[in-house]
């Protein structure tokens, strides 16, 4: 029996691309808003079967939380034998250990919220905090796009230095080195505010070479920014390369990153991106990703090639 891929609005379309690569078409959820805002989300033709939702947590990241628990419920009440949330963008991830006294831990709330509202397991893709499983109280499945993205840059590497925009982004940095088999440069930063942040240094040597600076997501751009400051600061070539798993651009990000001396930015499609990107934007699927994971598990098949590393 094929799985049922719900379809949540967040990102229809990657919903969609996942259910054609699985065979099949997506089970729509139709999603009433009353005047005060409130959403009552409808499913049917469930039970008895395996709902995969897809629903990314992505700006209006509240919005998309609170349909993704209502759908969440409402296939329990279609009947859905296992109900299993694949959110390819995890809103709240950054949220995962406390600054000061008093600080919310997000990340642990929406996952708690999420097994409350009866979702067996979560698929998710390189999600910001590498402690997700742990934290989570359902079983997490933590695939990667790195592979895929590795292999998108194409000539875009040649002569590169892979750059690690902070120090969170090192392990990145290394990966994906060792798959387009180039070295690693590691710039040191410090944060502002949510929306300014200063690179202070740079390890390793990038002077005359193409850089590629690789990150999980690109938010308000503010970290590249600075990192493309750096590496030029530290004599590198113009042809700079952007690379991020989810690119969220919000706020000043295009304007911020249209500013600089970007040859081509490379992002997949776990956030829905724009038709017309105002900036020199790439979009790599991940629904082939999504759809042989969905497929394996299942078949109850392990899934160990697709995950992301420690």
């Amino acid at each position: 029996m094929t799985p049922c891929i719900v379809a949540g609005r967040a990102n229809s379309a990657l919903a969609g691309a996942v259910a054609a690569a699985l065979g099949g078409e997506p089970v729509p959820a139709v999603v009433e808003r009353f005047p005060d805002g409130e959403l009552r989300p409808v499913v049917s033709g469930l039970r008895g079967a395996d709902a995969y939702l897809v629903q990314p947590t992505s700006p209006p990241v509240n919005d998309h939380i609170m349909e993704l628990l209502l759908l969440v419920d409402a296939c329990r009440r279609a009947g859905a034998d296992r109900i299993i949330a694949v959110l390819p963008y995890f809103g709240y991830a950054r949220q995962d250990r406390r600054g000061r006294e008093g600080q919310a831990l997000g990340v642990r709330v929406v996952a708690d919220a999420l097994a409350a509202a009866g979702t067996r397991r979560l698929i998710v893709v390189d999600p910001h905090t590498v402690a997700l499983e742990a934290i989570c109280s359902v079983a997490v499945e933590t695939l990667t796009a790195v592979p895929s993205l590795a292999a998108a840059l194409g000539e875009d590497v040649r002569d590169a230095v892979v750059v690690a925009p902070d120090l969170g982004a090192v392990k990145l940095a290394e990966h994906y080195a060792a798959l387009l088999s180039r070295p690693v440069a590691v710039v040191r930063k410090t944060r502002l505010s949510g929306t300014r942040v200063v690179a202070e240094e740079l390890v390793g040597d990038v002077r005359d070479c193409p850089t590629v600076i690789v990150d999980d997501m690109i938010s308000t751009g503010s970290t590249i920014e600075a990192a493309i400051q750096v590496v030029t600061g530290h004599g590198a070539a113009p042809r700079i390369v952007v690379v991020a798993t989810h690119g969220l651009f919000v706020g000043p990000a295009a304007e911020r990153l249209g500013r600089c001396t970007i040859q081509r930015v490379l992002v997949t499609d776990t956030v829905a991106q724009p038709a017309a990107p105002s900036l020199p934007l790439g979009v790599c699927s991940v629904a082939p990703l999504l759809a042989d994971a969905i497929g394996r598990l299942h078949r109850d098949e392990p899934l160990d090639e697709l995950l992301a590393r420690p």
